[in-house]
């Protein structure tokens, strides 16, 4: 009887858990506070929670967030380019592929398959600009920041479409919370100098 009641008080606060973090509860939450694995399992059997993808569990009326669900299975991946312009609402348009960074020594394969559109960079470069965002559906991301992500789609490889690239730094000028001096300084750093004085010469 002991055993049940250790579920029954697992389970109740697993849900509290998800309840407090946007309906979400992953396996390290759970295992961190200190339950099994096998409540889990019991919660998604009796309907209780749903799999959301691997080691992420969703309360049964909230939506999926796939942003939050990529990063957690690819925790070494940062949301960029485009999709960190959707992220700082920097960009109109919705991603239908997500954008991520990797170090440059991460085996891409696993990513790759689930349709992410990968980039490496050097271990100087990773985390230079590092942040974090809400996402859409309400969780806690790793993003580059806004200065960070205007340098990089003004890299040559970078691939993003030159309108796109427009957009973006008219809506960032247009903001209070613009750094113009951050700006210059990763510019420098990602060797983009001419091309953001170029836009800053007509915007600002």
């Amino acid at each position: 009887m002991a055993g049940k009641e250790i579920i029954v008080g697992a389970t109740e606060e697993i849900i509290k858990m998800a309840k407090e973090n946007n309906g979400t509860a992953t396996t390290a939450m759970v295992v961190a506070a200190g339950f099994s694995r096998g409540n889990i399992k019991y919660l998604v059997d009796k309907g209780m929670i749903e799999k959301s993808t691997r080691g992420v569990y969703i309360l049964p009326e909230v939506w999926e967030d796939e942003i939050f669900n990529l990063q957690c299975r690819f925790k070494r991946g940062i949301y960029s380019h485009e999709t960190a312009l959707f992220l700082w609402d920097l960009t109109d348009r919705t991603p239908n592929r997500y954008n991520m960074t990797f170090p440059v020594n991460y085996n891409l394969t696993k990513p790759k398959e689930e349709n992410i559109r990968c980039v490496q960079c050097k271990g100087e470069w990773y985390e230079l600009g590092l942040a974090e965002v809400t996402t859409p559906g309400g969780n806690i991301v790793k993003v580059y920041n806004a200065e960070r992500t205007l340098c990089d789609i003004l890299r040559t490889h970078s691939g993003v479409d030159i309108q796109i690239v427009t957009e973006a730094f008219k809506r960032y000028t247009s903001k209070t919370e613009k750094n113009i001096p951050v700006l210059s300084e990763y510019a420098k750093i990602l060797k983009v100098e001419e091309k953001l004085r170029a836009y800053l010469e007509v915007l600002l």
